[in-house]
Order: structure tokens, then sequence, then C-alpha cells
């Protein structure tokens, strides 16, 4: 199976495709630019979706749903809002469809009002919402989060990475005062970078975006930046303080403990299924998928060993054992005992799928009382003693998840630097990685660097505690440095 995997230094596009089709996580649908998310995929996106929830539910929030549907006008409220969104949204314009000659045709009588937009994002429904359920300052902070789907009309799309419909939550608050929603804003930021580095293991760096690259109608855009293994970066996560805007847009005020009346503050929030892209190429290999233990859909594989049914009952029973043990510490563990495929096609498939360890039993193995176990991250193997495996395979699978993490980290250290030049800049953006470098602040400045490499500045890192410097471009006068790098 394995063989059906190009080699990431051949081909890093074709790579990445091929560990997503041998890893079974997701295929392209008969929609362009859709994807179906297969179970396995589906597992993984729902072990993110429950650890993400309850950080959410730990930091006060709750889950609410809102229409999949917006009102063409609602978008016309916030004039940054609609304009950042303007070109990728999916418009709805009729009812129904009627009986034709070649099957069915839109009925023209069904043209609607107004028109519906499929949702790209939802604060302009939601704010239509909080309108009605804020009158003082006794009803706020509202700390509400949706799981979702939306569209966005991309034109060229990448499994996971970029595609029409995608899945992702949004978290949408209100607030009295605005250090309270830029203190909302800064929270979730660490609540992603926690998730990214302890579940994914996944190492990011945080940051503001510059004003191009903010979210449409934001004040200040947070984001969490991750180096995949090609040099690219990934933006993984965005938290967004937006201020009065949609306050203002949607009429939305509150009455203060004073009497005086005031808008809201806001803040959103949101990641999305492109984390499995991340956390693909974050840690993969030319094998097939690795995935961190704590969003493993299963830990542990046991793959029992037999050729006749006087020795399938004894591994069987031998398996059992162990997998009993391993579901008493909380492990999640999948019993392979396909008989129509062999040992070594299951072992294919599970590298290629990404689990953690594998277990694997035979009649030498019950004789001898031992288990052979397989790491996944680095294919090591090794002949065990059976006597105390579930509270070793328990160790493991942390020591996994924390070498998953220190490799990347290691990686991303390795592929980051510094560039005081603008032609030393030039050729270094062409190995890839991050580089930190002196920028003056200008959007013209910014925008003739994207042109010519191709880069564009991730963010303000958030970490730094400023440099004076001078400009690689234009040497006027710069307070720090910024990140930047060619980016997904």
């Amino acid at each position: 199976m394995a063989k059906r995997i190009t080699n990431r230094n051949d081909d890093y596009s074709q790579w990445y495709l091929d560990v997503v089709k041998e890893a079974k996580l997701a295929d392209h649908s008969p929609v362009r630019g859709c994807m179906v998310i297969r179970p396995h995929g589906f597992a993984l996106w729902e072990n993110m979706k429950a650890a993400l929830d309850k950080m959410f539910k730990d930091t006060g929030h709750e889950n609410a749903y809102f229409p999949l549907f917006i009102p063409k006008s609602f978008l016309s409220k916030e004039a940054q809002h609609v304009e950042g969104f303007a070109k990728e949204c999916a418009v709805v314009t009729h009812s129904r469809l009627k009986s034709a000659e070649n099957g069915v045709e839109v009925d023209p009588e069904s043209k609607l009002e107004e028109e519906l937009i499929v949702r790209p994002t939802s604060e302009t429904i939601i704010w239509d919402s909080y309108r009605n359920w804020i009158q003082s300052y006794r009803d706020l902070p509202i700390l509400i989060n949706q799981w979702a789907n939306v569209v966005r009309w991309e034109m060229r799309t990448r499994l996971f990475l970029r595609t029409m419909e995608f899945l992702w939550q949004e978290g949408h608050t209100a607030h009295a005062t605005k250090e309270e929603a830029v203190e909302e804003t800064e929270r979730m930021l660490n609540v992603y970078k926690t998730f990214a580095e302890d579940f994914m293991a996944m190492p990011v760096i945080t940051g503001v975006k510059t004003e191009s690259e903010r979210f449409a109608g934001a004040v200040d855009t947070y984001c969490i930046e991750a180096l995949m293994q090609d040099g690219k970066a990934l933006q993984a996560g965005t938290s967004h303080f937006l201020g009065q805007n949609f306050a203002k847009a949607f009429d939305v005020k509150f009455q203060g403990k004073d009497g005086e009346h005031d808008y809201v503050w806001a803040t959103s929030w949101g990641v999305s299924t492109r984390l499995v892209g991340g956390l693909i190429m974050t840690h993969s290999d030319d094998n097939g998928l690795v995935i961190p233990p704590k969003l493993a859909p299963d830990q542990v594989v046991v793959v029992p060993i037999f050729k006749s049914d006087e020795q399938k009952a004894t591994v069987l029973t031998y398996a059992h054992s162990i997998i009993d043990q391993l579901k008493n510490l909380g492990i999640r563990v999948k019993l392979d005992d396909r008989e129509n495929y062999n040992p070594g096609y299951k072992f294919a498939e599970h590298e290629a799928q990404g689990v953690p360890l594998r277990v694997a039993v035979g009649p030498r193995d019950v004789e001898n009382s031992n288990v052979e176990l397989a790491r996944r991250d680095t294919l090591e193997k090794n002949i065990v003693p059976r006597e105390g495996i579930a509270e070793q395979i328990d160790q493991l699978l942390k020591d996994i998840q924390t070498d998953l993490y220190d490799a990347a980290k290691e990686r991303t250290a390795n592929n980051t630097r510094n560039v005081d030049s603008y032609e030393e800049f030039q050729k270094e953006i062409e190995k890839g990685g991050f580089i930190y470098a002196h920028w003056d602040g200008t959007p013209e400045t910014e925008e003739k660097i994207k042109q010519d490499t191709k880069a564009t500045i991730r963010c303000i890192p958030l970490e730094s505690s400023g440099e004076n410097g001078k400009c690689m471009v234009t040497g006027n006068p710069s307070k720090r440095r910024v990140l930047f790098a060619r980016a997904y």
C-alpha cells in the first residue's frame, strides 16, 4: 500500500493527495471543489471537535445554531464585510424546480423577492439576533459558538486545505467594554495555540495580521501560523476583534449601569477542517498518515495472527485480554480480526492510516507471553513481555505525542531565520521556511514583497519584544521584525 504514495521530495502536492486517499480520509465529490469526508477522516475531525468543544465550554461558551441562509441585505450593512466576501458567495435566487423534457429546470415563477446567501460566515445573521437579545449590561457578555458548514466559492481547491464547502466552528461574542472584547480575542487565540500544540503536536507562532491580511470587517485579526514540512506556512486559526463595527451595522446597543446607551463590542473566532490538512503536512511521511495519539480515532490496533481454528481461539483470547486492559485505561483500541486479509495487508493499511501503535500477537507470542509492538512514527518494532503491557502502551502513546511535537518544533526552528537585506530575502525565500525581517509598515512595501516573491507577512508576532532596525526594502525605520513565508 505504501508504494501507492508518492515520495514527498518528488512531488509534495501529489504526496499530500496520495496520503489523503490511502488513509481513507476524503474523496473528491461530484460537485467541483467539494469533498466527501470518509469515516476515518470524520472520526479524526470529531476528535478535534470534541477537544475544542470542551475547551470552549471550559472558558464559558455555549453552543447554538443559526440559519444556513442569509438575506442579501444583511451583507450590505457592513461595507468592509460585504466587500471581503462578495466574490466568494453562493446565491440562492429561486425556490423550486419544475419538470422539463430533459428532467427538471428552475421554475422562473419561483424567483425570490430577496436573494439568499449561502453562509460564508455568520456575523451578519448572528448580530441580527443579538439585536433582539441585548437590551442592558445584564444581558452581557454573550459567549456563543456554532459548529456548522460554510460555503466560499473557491476557484482552486485542495482536499481539507481549501474547499468550497467546509466544516468549522465560529465563535461570536458580545461585550460591554472594549477591554473585555480584546481580552476574549486573545483568550481564544491562546485556546487555539494550546489545542494546536497539545493535541495536534503542531508548534505555532501567534501574532496579529497586517491591515491587508485581516478579516473583512475586523479591527484586528489575531492568528496562529504553523510551518509545514515543505516549508510553506499554514494559517491554522484566527481570532478577530471586531470593535463596534457589527453592532453599529445592526444597531445593537445596551444600557449601561450609568443609564447611558452604547454599542456593544464584538469578537469572532474560528478553526476549520483545514486543521486536518495541517496535521497531515506536519507529521506524515512517505508511508502515509501519522496521527498524534491524542487525536487518533484508534490509538492502538491489535492484529491477531493464526493459521488454524485452534490457533485462532487461543490467539483471540490472548488478544482480547490485552484489549480489555487497554480499554480500562481509556485507550481507544481496535481489534482487526478480518480473515479475508493477510497480516501484511493489514499492517500496510494501518500504517497508511496512521494508527500510532500496532500490536501483533501470534501463537508463538502466546506461548512465550510476548507481544510485538510497532510505533507508527518511527516504524520501530520490538518484542516485549505481555506483563505490564497496558501500562507500557499508555506510556508509549504519551511518548509518541511528545516526540511528534518535539520533531515538528525542531524542524520549524531549523527552517526559521533572520534576514536583513532584500537581496538576501529573495534568495532565502526560495528555500522555504519562516523568515523574520524588518518592514516599514506600509501596504505599498508589503504588496511589493508579495508581487516580487509570492511571500506574505504571516503575522506581526506577539512573542517579539521589538527590535529597532531598517526595512529590508526601503531602508525606512522599523520597530520590529515581522514573520514572512510563502503560504497555503
